[in-house]
C-alpha cells in the first residue's frame, strides 16, 4: 500500500529515457491535448448548428448565445478540475491521471455525439449538453498539468525542451483537425444534413481517438522521477497545501509565463479571424486561410524552438520572444491596415513569436516546480490564467476597440502581457539541463532548499 509523507533523505537516480521511450511518451502526452483541441474546434465551428439542435428554434440569436454560454461555463470549471487532478497526480502518479482525464473527456464527447436534440427530448437536451460540457471542462482542467509533468519527467534531460514542446504540437494539430473536419462537413453536406446528423460526426470521431489514447496511456510506466518518490516513500500527502505554503513564488512565476502564452495564442489563432473580417474588410476565407497558415507554421517552429531552448537555454528564447512581442505588437496591427499583404506579414510574424513562446513556456514552468508538487503547480497556474485571460481575449479586445475607437487597441493589450511574461522570465533562473528532482523532493519538504543549478553544458 502506498504511503505519503514529507520526504526522506534517501535518493534513487532516475534512469535516462532513450529515443524510443521519448516517442512513446510524446504520443501518450500529446494525444490528450489533441483530442481536447479537436473537440474545442469542432464545438466552436459548429456553434450555430448545435444551437439549432439543442435550443428552441424561435430565436436563433438566443440559441447561439446559449451555446457560447455553455462553452464559457465549461471553460470556467477548468480551475476546479485543476484543483482536483493536479494534487491527485502528485499523490497517485502522472499515468493514472492521464488515463482518467482522457477517459472522462472522450466519454463526455461521445455522449454529446449521441445526445438527442431539443425536438426529441425537450428541455432535457440542453440540460444534458451542459452536464456533458461541464464534465469535459472538468477533465480538461487536469489534462495540461498531467501531460506537461509526464513529458517533462519522461524526456531525456538534454532534450526535455524538445520533448515537452510536442504538447503544443498536439494542440495545434487538434485545432487544425477540427477545422478541417468542419470544412469537409460544411462543403460536403447541405444545411439539413448538417443539422440532422452531420454535426455528430466530429464528436463521434473523438471517441475512438480517446480509446486509442487511453490504451496508450494505460500501457506506459509512470515517470522515473515519480517512481523515485514512491521508492523513497516521499509521495506528498497534501501537495496542494505544500504548493501554496512553500512554492507561491514559483506559482506566480509560472502564471506569468502562461499568461504571456494564453493571450497571444487566442489573439493570433482565434480573434485575428474576427478582426480581419470585422475591422479590415477581408473575406472570411482569407482570414481562415491565414489562421491555418499560422498554425502550420507553428507545427514546424514550436519543436524547433523547444530544441533551441535545450541548446541555448529557456531564458534567452522566452525573453527574446516576449521582448519581440512587446516591440512588434502595435506595429503589427498598424501594418495590417495597409492591406492583405501587410496583414499576412504581420500575422506570420506574430505567429513566429507565438511559436517561440509555445516552445518554451511549458518546459520552463515544469522545471521550476519540485516533483512533489509539479502537477499541482502546472495545473493551477495554467487553468487559472486560462480562465482569467484566455477566454476573455475576443470580448476584451472588442470592448477596447469600441471604447477607444482605434483598431490598434489589441496591440497595447498584447504588450501588457508581454511585460508580464518578461517580468516572470527575468525573475527565473536558467533551468535547461537541470535535474527535475529538487533537493526538497528528497529532504524535509517543510523547509525548501535552493533550486538545483543547471547541469554542466
Amino acid at each position: 500500500m502506498r504511503t505519503c509523507n514529507s520526504g526522506t533523505a534517501e535518493t534513487e537516480v532516475a534512469v535516462p529515457t532513450d529515443v524510443v521511450d521519448l516517442r512513446r511518451s510524446v504520443a501518450a502526452g500529446a494525444i490528450g491535448v489533441f483530442v481536447h483541441w479537436f473537440d474545442w474546434a469542432a464545438y466552436a465551428y459548429l456553434a450555430g448548428t448545435v444551437a439549432a439542435v439543442f435550443f428552441p428554434a424561435e430565436d436563433s440569436t438566443t440559441g447561439l448565445l446559449a451555446v457560447f454560454g455553455v462553452f464559457a461555463v465549461s471553460f470556467g470549471i477548468r480551475p476546479v478540475g485543476a484543483l482536483v487532478f493536479g494534487p491527485l497526480g502528485d499523490r497517485i502518479g502522472r499515468k493514472r491521471t492521464l488515463s482518467l482525464v482522457i477517459f472522462l473527456m472522450s466519454g463526455a464527447t461521445l455522449g454529446i455525439g449521441l445526445l438527442p436534440g431539443y425536438a426529441s427530448i425537450g428541455i432535457a437536451a440542453p440540460v444534458f449538453l451542459v452536464v456533458l460540457r461541464l464534465i469535459q471542462g472538468f477533465a480538461a482542467g487536469g489534462e495540461f498539468g498531467s501531460a506537461a509533468s509526464f513529458l517533462a519527467e519522461s524526456a531525456p534531460r538534454r532534450r526535455r525542451g524538445f520533448g515537452v514542446s510536442w504538447l503544443e504540437v498536439g494542440s495545434l494539430l487538434g485545432f487544425l483537425a477540427g477545422s478541417f473536419v468542419f470544412l469537409l462537413l460544411s462543403t460536403g453536406l447541405d444545411a439539413d444534413q448538417l443539422t440532422s446528423w452531420g454535426w455528430r460526426i466530429p464528436f463521434l470521431v473523438s471517441a475512438p481517438l480517446g480509446v486509442i489514447g487511453f490504451i496508450i496511456r494505460n500501457k506506459i510506466e509512470d515517470t522515473p522521477e515519480y517512481r523515485t518518490l514512491e521508492a523513497n516513500d516521499s509521495v506528498p500527502c497534501s501537495p496542494a497545501r505544500e504548493l501554496l505554503r512553500h512554492h507561491k513564488r514559483q506559482l506566480l512565476q509560472a502564471a506569468g509565463l502562461m499568461a504571456a502564452m494564453h493571450v497571444p495564442f487566442y489573439a493570433v489563432l482565434t480573434y485575428l479571424v474576427t478582426y480581419e473580417t470585422d475591422h479590415l474588410g477581408h473575406s472570411a476565407d482569407n482570414a481562415a486561410l491565414l489562421a491555418t497558415a499560422i498554425s502550420l507554421l507553428g507545427l514546424v517552429l514550436v519543436p524547433l524552438f523547444g530544441l533551441l531552448s535545450d541548446r541555448v537555454g529557456r531564458k534567452p528564447v522566452f525573453v527574446g520572444a516576449t521582448a519581440a512581442l512587446l516591440v512588434v505588437s502595435t506595429p503589427a496591427f498598424l501594418l495590417m491596415r495597409t492591406g492583405l499583404v501587410g496583414t499576412w506579414i504581420a500575422g506570420l510574424l506574430l505567429g513566429v513569436i507565438l511559436a517561440a513562446i509555445l516552445g518554451t513556456y511549458a518546459v520552463w514552468s515544469a522545471e521550476i516546480f519540485p516533483t512533489r508538487t509539479r502537477q499541482s503547480g502546472l495545473s493551477v497556474a495554467y487553468n487559472l490564467t486560462a480562465a482569467l485571460f484566455a477566454g476573455t481575449v475576443p470580448y476584451l479586445m472588442t470592448v477596447l476597440i469600441s471604447a477607444t475607437g482605434s483598431t490598434l487597441a489589441p496591440g497595447p493589450y498584447l504588450m501588457v502581457f508581454a511585460v508580464g511574461g518578461l517580468v516572470a522570465a527575468l525573475s527565473l533562473r536558467e533551468t535547461a539541463g537541470s535535474a527535475l528532482l529538487h533537493p526538497e523532493d528528497m529532504s524535509e519538504a517543510a523547509v525548501p532548499l535552493e533550486a538545483p543549478q543547471p547541469a554542466p553544458q
